[in-house]
């Protein structure tokens, strides 16, 4: 199932916040006010602000209402943004078939890279690969590790997606839904750490570290570690420490240098 934490769902909300500044939610909108029932014969669009504009002063109830009524006329935001609300239980009942429902539906419309609508078909993307990776029990939806590698594949082929290239090199450096392929795992890392993934960075370093490089490795567990969120630090930091563990002080002592060299040049 998704990952569902505090900190996943702030980050889901400011990417919804970011994706609807392009539709022009801040601007003022004067034919709606959220005291009224919701304008349901309105254009998706507007629909799709004045559920934005419900959700923000925490009538989630007519954001649902809003939402609903313009994914219906094919807003592709407020489908996303109903997804998210089944899949946290936030302002509706958590129901993750629900919500694979309607992932799947942004999916199934193809977007242009660039479009307005990449970032939740993207998200999307990662959303169903997720639960192609464990399931959703009592439903149809059965756990297919080839279906989530190829839509984490997607993700990161052809939008770039750091977090896709990631989990897709972790799939592959565990053989999961298709060959296992070191070398080829190690290039969806090293993309994603340049593209500023951190976890990949921590797992590209260990890598490279296991191959007998133990300064370089250090470095990229050493730059990990140091920018690191919330959620990564505790499994990346065990990772650096254990392989501090295992070498003599001038290779820790050169790891820290060139991890410093190395964040200056941005490498």
């Amino acid at each position: 199932m998704m990952e569902k934490t505090g900190h996943r769902q702030i980050g889901v909300f400011l990417l919804m916040a970011s994706l609807m500044v392009g539709y022009g939610v801040g601007r003022p909108v004067q034919a709606f006010d959220i005291t009224t029932d919701v304008p349901k014969e309105s254009g998706r669009f507007d629909l799709f602000r004045f559920g934005f504009k419900a959700y923000q002063n925490g009538d989630k109830k007519k954001a649902v209402e809003a939402y609903r009524y313009a994914a219906e006329k094919g807003h592709t935001g407020s489908r996303w943004a109903l997804a998210n609300m089944y899949a946290y239980g936030d302002g509706v009942p958590e129901n993750d078939y629900e919500a694979f429902k309607a992932y799947a539906e942004i999916v199934n419309h193809d977007v242009e890279p660039g479009s307005p609508d990449t970032g939740f078909y993207v998200n999307a993307l990662l959303a169903l690969a997720g639960y192609y990776q464990t399931g959703i029990p009592d439903t149809p939806v059965e756990k297919d590790l080839s279906q989530a590698r190829q839509l984490y594949f997607q993700a990161a082929s052809v939008f770039g997606n750091p977090e896709a290239q990631f989990r897709l090199a972790q799939m592959i450096l565990n053989g999961e839904g298709g060959a296992k392929n070191v070398r080829l795992a190690k290039k969806w890392l090293n993309l994603s750490r340049k593209n500023g993934n951190v976890g990949a960075m921590a797992v590209f370093g260990d890598l490279v570290f296991n191959e007998g490089q133990p300064v370089l490795g250090l470095a990229y567990l050493t730059m990990a570690a140091d920018r690191c969120g919330p959620g990564d630090c505790s499994w990346i930091r065990e990772l650096q420490e254990k392989c501090f563990s295992v070498v003599d002080e001038n290779d820790r002592r050169g790891a820290i240098a060139l991890a410093q060299n190395m964040s200056t040049g941005n490498h």
